[in-house]
């Protein structure tokens, strides 16, 4: 599911961008061109492109809001996450549903009503929201039985999608400042941290020990086959975000410059995250299922192999400085 939704989020654009042969309708409909052309314009606008500080004062603040969870967690500051969660996987699952079926079938938003408070909306979208809502909803009230991992993941999966769709990496240099942040503070809060408050504060808010047992819903789960006790295997979403943010970035790098799958990024970087993937659960092994810090693994398996790779191919300065040196992006893709 963790490779799975990175690879989705890194094609995303080419699943929902018009085809070419779609030229001859915008033509003849010139109207819903551009209303189409204004929508893409309008989530242009919406991407957020991480620089070095932001990525820096992220990591201090996700560090900060952890610390909170664990000194002050109970069972209704779990219900504020729940809630953040569900609007977010509404909003998530929304825009992924939308953009999908308004892709194949462009009939589906033509139709529109006047909504109070939310002005001309199409009426298909009014119909998925509902829907999503109410997806959302039942998740929250069934969240404690065996199948509501279903649910969630479904949820996370469309939520994590849309946020990679919307904040975006320009270069390695901003990757390698991110990632080592993140990988610094993922082993911190995992196997440092027991050191100054007596136990692993990731592990301890991750599974909802000052709640009463009420997990935040910020992970995938899976059940575990054949466990008697009925576990689940979890990943958080940190460690498909952080990894998932430079998968898509050598995604857009190897479209922006005609590379295929032998010698662009892409391919190799969805490979190194899924033996990191493989990493994480034989240090889980190995250490008789105590929680591991993914990105302990994943960091070297994606970082790694881009800065190996552009190393060896000649072209680490241009992935380092990607996107701020107009004359390297313009060199680079007249090769």
């Amino acid at each position: 599911m963790s490779v799975g939704t990175i690879v989705c989020a890194s094609l995303w654009s080419d699943f929902t961008s018009p085809e070419k042969s779609d030229e001859r309708y915008n033509e003849l409909c010139p109207k819903e061109s551009s209303i189409a052309e204004t929508a893409r314009d309008d989530f242009d606008k919406e991407i957020v492109h991480i620089d070095s500080k932001g990525a820096i004062i992220f990591v201090i603040a996700a560090s900060t809001f952890l610390v909170l969870l664990f000194f002050f967690m109970s069972s209704w500051f779990v219900w504020v996450l729940i809630v953040l969660f569900c609007i977010g996987g509404i909003e998530g699952m929304h825009n992924c549903i939308v953009s999908l079926t308004v892709r194949k079938g462009r009939s589906c938003g033509q139709k529109t009503v006047s909504v109070p408070l939310f002005g001309e909306t199409s009426i298909f979208s009014l119909v998925v929201l509902l829907f999503c809502v109410a997806f959302a909803v039942f998740w929250a009230a069934t969240r404690q039985e065996s199948y509501s991992w279903i649910g969630q993941d479904i949820l996370g999966i469309c939520l994590m999608i849309t946020v990679l769709q919307l904040a975006r990496l320009p270069n390695i240099k901003v990757a390698t400042v991110l990632l080592c942040c993140a990988f610094v503070y993922d082993i911190f809060w995992v196997f440092i941290s027991p050191v100054i408050f007596h136990e692993s504060v990731m592990i301890a808010v991750a599974r909802g020990d000052k709640a009463g047992g009420e997990a935040i819903p910020m992970l995938l789960r899976f059940p575990r086959l054949f466990d008697p006790w009925g576990g689940y295997d979890m990943i958080g979403f940190g460690d498909i975000l952080f990894p998932g943010l430079l998968v898509s970035f050598a995604h857009r790098f190897d479209k922006d410059n005609g590379r295929g799958a032998s010698n662009g990024y892409f391919l190799w970087l969805v490979i190194g995250y899924g033996i990191g993937l493989v990493f994480t659960y034989l240090g889980l092994y190995l250490m008789n299922g105590n929680g591991q810090p993914a990105l302990l693994y994943l960091v070297p398996c994606t970082l790694g192999v881009t800065v190996i790779l552009g190393f060896i191919r000649g072209e680490l300065k241009n992935l380092w400085n990607y996107g701020s040196d107009p004359s390297l992006s313009t060199e680079h893709s007249e090769v």
